[in-house]
């Protein structure tokens, strides 16, 4: 007997056999004890306990320290008593008292047990009982805490035959106890009254098992069996799902995974509902060395098709169907190519079905590859669109969608400096093929001016760009940069311009360009001259900058006749103040002689606020304006760059470094200041929550047919309430209708 609570054996030192196998023994229970439970509750602990047995090493030292170490002959027991702790192979147990017995071959830790792993598992337990050959064991009153804040409590568990563990009356959650009433359940947890874990068939079976918000049980499951986390892929039903819509009824959606090898696979999944009948879903999913790509399906036999409105294409359709096919794959590091498409057999079967990855309003069909190496960039891509809608053709639009035979990207900035400058080339081109042309009233019933944002027919464009730009800085630190811009574009046109074509045309009494090759250049010389200016504070520095710029060019050639497909989004803003060309795209060019004026701010307000500013105008100078200019989607009109002195437009924004943010943007009258556009957001953002809070106000723009302003609110927020769960939300409002 040792009377030393510093007493300790090393393995393979020991003076006795029987407390060489104490020391050997109770080191390996505590690691198949404290490693068995976890390996079913996080992927962390993706082995088995004897997995992991089997893995550390048979000569790793063992440290055991107690205040005794009591031999008992007569018993065949050899127990550590008093503050046990044993140390082995990186894993530490704690206990009051362990015992061996060696006739029965039980190991036995009892008192405040507590295993601590290497990977920071931590299990405690009342009493850990235990043969030596691992096969059959007790835990009372278990508790495990995985390094992730997984926690699992159950009142016993059990081993059986070496390869099943049985835990009674178990409670599963991710969510940390409340530091303040630790005794108030958690966010959310899973109780079960039995949790069966096989080592051998690697599965997971809860009975009765029950999901819990705030204590409040919300779903019931008799038996619910499911792969181990050591099982990365497994074939079986997955969890299923709900949907209700007036017109399918109460569906229930239940699909069946398909492992068919580590690198592909096979989803199965039907959906009954109550009013349409079987919607049946199967998904193959492929990945190569390389990429991967996917082929889906699905069908169904509408049983009910009264339910949608009549003269609609889900009411005159029973069967219905789709294939479906996307992928992405890598050719080297620079360049990338992929694919997206579908066929159904109406417009809108995916949308009504929610067919998953194909449920869009607009589905893009497209075939794409793209390069990217250092400054150059390149990007080709074939597309189709197709509208999903009920509303039957000629009211619908797919007719009016362009077919894209294709668009081209390509820019290259040359990384050595050109008479010490930087000099770039960008090149596009795109060809569309469009059935019907894309017309609406562009003012409102009180006249006939169209806009027409498609024409029929088919037109390709190809259009080249250089720019070359260097800064000089001069005394007083003035920095002056000359820009030099040359553009030259050709367009074939074969349309078809009868219609409303003729009527926006005779707005401005010019006729839309005959079919044929037109050819069109633009050569550009302008100057940016900015001065920074450093005001500093204590506790704050600011910087303003004024900022002037002036374009010479000639006007625009053939502007409006052409078709315009990629320049209709004009939006003048401080974000496009200091915009050679504010047009949006390459189909509509700027012309004339123009200067941008304004002043430039940006500023730190000790450690945590931030603060940034524009406010400015634009000058046409001479020449003609091509904002002025309607085109045929009117380009330019009410964007308050169409008078000689364009509107006033302004931005502020302030943010905190603890994630709040707010902005504003505004575009004002130049001659009233009246308020013409307004863009205001309010943000918070933390690891936590995320909030924002949006106001947008456009007023009437009678060109485009809007006679009255517009205004909309929206906002959003998201709350994050464990490691791998967040909630979320948002709604819009209109505030003019």
């Amino acid at each position: 007997m040792a009377d030393d609570r510093h007493t300790g054996c090393r393995r393979g030192y020991s003076s006795s056999p029987r407390s060489r196998r104490l020391c050997a023994g109770v080191g390996l229970a505590a690691l198949v004890a404290g490693l068995a439970m976890p390996a079913i509750l996080s992927p962390a602990s993706a082995q088995t306990g004897i997995d992991q047995l089997a893995a550390t090493s048979p000569d790793a030292p063992m440290l055991l320290q107690a205040d005794e170490l009591v031999y008992n002959n007569d018993a065949g027991t050899i127990s550590a008593v008093g503050d046990v702790r044993i140390d082995y192979d990186g894993s530490r147990l704690v206990a009051r008292q362990v015992t061996y017995v060696e006739q029965t071959g039980r190991m036995v830790a009892i008192g405040d047990v507590e295993i601590l792993q290497p990977d920071g598992t931590r299990l405690v337990a009342d009493e850990i009982d235990i043969t030596d050959d691992f096969r059959e064991g007790f835990l009372n009153s278990l508790r495990v805490v995985t390094p992730d804040n997984t926690r699992f409590v159950a009142e016993s568990a059990e081993r059986r035959d070496g390869n099943v563990t049985v835990f009674n009356q178990g409670i599963y959650t991710a969510c940390e106890p409340c530091e303040e009433q630790p005794e108030r359940p958690p966010l959310w947890q899973i109780k079960s009254q039995r949790t069966i874990w096989n080592a051998e068939e690697k599965t997971v079976r809860l009975e009765h098992a029950r999901l819990e918000f705030f204590g409040v049980p919300i779903a019931y499951m008799p038996v619910f069996t499911t792969a181990d986390p050591t099982v990365k892929r497994k074939t079986g039903f997955l969890a299923p799902s709900f949907r209700f819509a007036e017109e399918l009824g109460f569906g229930i959606r239940v699909p069946f995974f398909v492992n068919l090898a580590p690198n592909y696979d096979v989803m199965l999944t039907g959906t009954g509902y109550t009013r349409q009948g079987f919607l049946g879903e199967a998904e193959f999913r492929h990945r190569l060395h390389n990429g991967i790509y996917n082929l889906k399906i699905a069908g169904i036999q509408q049983q009910r098709t009264g339910a949608f409105g009549a003269g609609t294409v889900d009411n005159l359709n029973a069967d219905r169907g789709m294939i479906g096919t996307s992928g992405a794959f890598t050719i080297n590091p620079r360049w990338q190519f992929g694919w997206n498409g579908m066929l159904q057999s109406d417009k809108n079967f995916a949308r009504t079905y929610s067919i998953s990855g194909f449920n869009t309003e607009v589905v893009r069909n497209e075939a794409w590859l793209t390069g990217l190496s250092g400054q150059n960039f390149f990007d080709a891509r074939v597309m189709h669109f197709d509208v999903q809608e009920s509303t039957l053709d000629p009211g619908g639009r797919n007719t009016q969608q362009p077919n894209v035979l294709p668009s081209t990207d390509y820019n290259y900035v040359l990384s050595r400096p050109v008479a010490g400058g930087q000099l770039s080339f960008n090149v596009n081109t795109r060809g569309i093929v469009r059935e019907t042309a894309e017309t609406r009233l562009a003012a409102g019933p009180a006249n006939d001016n169209f806009a027409t944002f498609g024409t029929d027919g088919n037109s390709w464009r190809f259009t080249a760009e250089t720019e070359w730009k260097r800064t000089f800085t001069a005394p007083g630190g003035l920095l002056v940069t000359p820009i030099l811009h040359a553009q030259g574009d050709s367009t074939i046109l074969d349309i078809n311009a009868a219609g409303p074509l003729s009527q926006t045309m005779e707005t401005t009494g010019t006729a839309l360009a005959a079919n044929g090759t037109h050819w069109r250049g633009m050569a550009t010389a302008g100057v940016e001259a900015r001065l920074p200016l450093l005001v500093t504070a204590p506790g704050s520095t600011h910087v303003f900058e004024p900022i002037g710029q002036v374009f010479v060019r000639p006007d625009a050639p053939n502007n409006v006749v052409l078709p315009n497909e990629d320049a209709q989004s004009l939006v003048f803003d401080a974000s496009t103040l200091f915009d050679r060309d504010k047009f949006s795209g390459y189909d509509r060019i700027e012309g004339g002689i123009r200067a941008n004026a304004g002043i430039r701010y940006s500023g730190t307000l000790g450690e945590s606020w931030s603060t940034t500013g524009v406010f400015g105008q634009s000058f046409h100078l001479a020449g003609d304006n091509p904002y002025d200019d309607a085109d045929l989607v009117n380009a330019g009109a009410d964007s308050g760059l169409e008078t000689d002195r364009s509107d006033y437009v302004a931005h502020a924004g302030v943010r905190h470094a603890s994630g709040f943010a707010a902005s504003a943007d505004a575009r004002f009258d130049e001659t009233d200041f009246d308020l013409r556009r307004a863009d205001g957001g309010i943000s918070f953002t933390n690891a936590t929550i995320a909030l924002a809070a949006n106001y947008a106000l456009i007023k009437a723009q009678p060109t485009y047919g809007f006679n009255t302003d517009r205004q909309e609110i929206s906002g959003s927020g998201s709350l994050r309430f464990a490691e791998y769960w967040r909630v979320l939300g948002s709604a819009t409002f209109d505030i003019s209708n």
